[in-house]
């Protein structure tokens, strides 16, 4: 395998909220390659849009404290980086698609105004250089009539093309990282499956590296090469995308993964993992999953759990006490492997 153009080492994001500071990303590491789809996965408050706000360093100071740890660009800590460096990465080497195209453009500029400030500031592109750079990225998203979208604003658009806008902007820069935060939300399923299929054609014709944060496994099974679930701000497994899916190490993740809608079965009640995400401000003692979690132990409260190798293998990691080898944590996995 290639090199890692981006390389996360230990990241952690903390939030001050009075006098009280809390940890949002815990000592967070993955790997995006040229070429390659990592998912970010995990439900509704887990960390995965903080992790990609802390990786462009614009998170709002306060309430957030400096993120610690590396996010290594090309061998450079970007979290060392100037204002006036960071200006340069953001939407030039790393562009991102953000959850909500509406609140992402401004509704006064023109999509015109907008694509050429990206040109102006990423690709030195003036005047009538720009617009026509401008131009061909709404072509290359798929945008009809382009010439004639530049004079439109927003809220003429529907979210299906504000989105293809959001994607032509953070392309514009020609960037070799994409951070996708949740590109298909609020987009109607056949318009999300365009979207994706969009984003997977230009990754390949330019060999980017893509972060697709996500808490819908379809999406993650129809793009990720690799997977890292997260919970409660920290990673709880990890693995390429095919072995993930045969062979799921902790229980978080088969609650995902159960609670997908069968085709087959429509009458049959979803599946739901019980309990909800604890606060930041009050995290369980040792695994954070443990008061949800079916297969708890006595010793899963006690101390924090490292990332195990289920498998034997380097490239898989779980943070689950199933696998510390002891008599207990292999009859639990057994009624697990009974139940599945």
């Amino acid at each position: 395998m290639n090199a890692p153009i981006l390389t996360v080492n230990q990241l952690c994001t903390q939030l001050k909220i009075g006098v009280q500071s809390t940890t949002i990303v815990d000592s967070l590491s993955f790997a995006l390659y040229p070429g390659k789809t990592l998912a970010l996965v995990g439900e509704s408050g887990c960390g995965k849009t903080m992790t990609a706000l802390s990786l462009m360093r614009i998170l709002p100071t306060p309430p957030a404290l400096p993120s610690t740890g590396e996010v290594l660009y090309r061998g450079r800590n970007l979290l060392t980086a100037t204002e006036k460096e960071m200006r340069q990465v953001r939407g030039g080497k790393i562009g991102m698609i953000f959850q909500d195209p509406t609140a992402a453009l401004n509704p006064v500029y023109t999509i015109g105004n907008q694509l050429v400030e990206v040109a102006n500031l990423h690709l030195n592109l003036y005047d009538d250089a720009a617009e026509v750079r401008a131009i061909a990225a709404l072509h290359e998203v798929g945008m009809p009539h382009p010439r004639t979208l530049l004079e439109m604003y927003p809220h003429q658009l529907s979210g299906g093309m504000r989105q293809r806008v959001m994607i032509a902007m953070a392309l514009l820069g020609e960037p070799d990282i994409l951070i996708a935060d949740e590109p298909t939300t609020a987009l109607d399923v056949t318009i999300q499956a365009q979207v994706l299929q969009l984003i997977r054609t230009i990754q390949q014709k330019r060999n980017m590296a893509v972060l697709l944060i996500t808490h819908d496994m379809g999406v993650v099974a129809a793009c990720a090469d690799d997977v890292t679930v997260m919970y409660a701000g920290q990673k709880v497994e990890s693995a390429p995308v095919i072995p993930l899916f045969d062979h799921l190490s902790h229980p978080y993740t088969q609650g995902l993964f159960a609670s997908r809608p069968a085709i087959h079965k429509p009458k049959e009640k979803l599946h739901t993992i019980r309990g909800q995400v604890p606060s930041p401000l009050h995290y369980p003692s040792g695994c954070r999953f443990h008061p949800r979690c079916p297969y708890a132990m006595e010793k899963c409260a006690q101390k924090p759990v490292p990332l195990f190798h289920p498998w034997g293998k380097e490239e898989q990691q779980t943070r689950c006490l199933l696998y510390d080898g002891t008599q207990e944590s292999e009859e639990k996995k057994r009624n697990w492997n009974d139940a599945s």
